[in-house]
């Protein structure tokens, strides 16, 4: 069983078999050439095609993913079922008609091990969601149960706030920040007074 990656671990160059819906043809995604790109990439880890929550997850990425393009970052959902099923799911489900980003195929579940989201008793995948930075540097990590499903919205914020503080890495981010709010300048002076320095706008 390989090691699961902890937040802050450098990840792999990993090859990603996915099927293409924008060109309706199965591939590879390839994390290394992401990151020499230059490129951010998004991990969605869910729990199998033809399930409940999982398609309006999948749609409600959709709907965001050329934001997630024009802030550098790949998009890449994740389920142990094979390409052929990804593409069968994707011709019958309504909901899926517009999803473009690559999705993967992980059957043997070694990907979704490396991430700490497999179910050995089941075989299927937790909700997970994973950022990586251009380094290749895990920088963020989210897993739930199957019954409730993620939001899309709070992913880009997310990684608005790190793409923000990658550029600008003497700064935080506090909480709710939006693109274009107020950031913090962590220092000796902040100790005790950032609700004072968050009002000062």
């Amino acid at each position: 069983m390989c090691d699961v990656l902890r937040l802050g671990d450098l990840v792999p160059a990993l090859d990603i078999e996915v099927y293409n819906p924008k060109d309706h043809e199965f591939g590879v995604v390839s994390l290394e050439q992401i990151r020499e790109d230059g490129r951010w990439a998004i991990l969605v880890f869910y729990p199998a095609d033809f399930t409940f929550v999982c398609p309006t997850e999948l749609a409600d990425l959709a709907d965001k993913y050329e934001d997630f393009r024009k802030l550098g970052a790949e998009l890449i959902s994740v389920s142990t079922d094979t390409k052929f099923v990804h593409l069968a799911w994707h011709g019958d489900e309504k909901l899926l008609a517009n999803v473009k980003y690559p999705m993967g195929a992980d059957a043997s579940g070694k990907l979704s091990r490396m991430f700490g989201v497999y179910e050995e008793t089941t075989g299927l995948d937790r909700r997970g969601t994973f950022l990586i930075n251009p380094e290749g540097r895990l920088v963020s990590i989210e897993i739930s149960f199957d019954n409730v499903g993620r939001n899309a919205d709070e992913l880009l914020r997310k990684l608005k706030a790190h793409v923000h503080v990658a550029a600008h890495p003497n700064e935080v981010c506090p909480a709710k920040w939006e693109q274009g709010g107020k950031t913090l300048t962590p220092g000796a002076k902040l100790v005790g007074n950032v609700g004072d320095a968050l009002k000062k706008g």
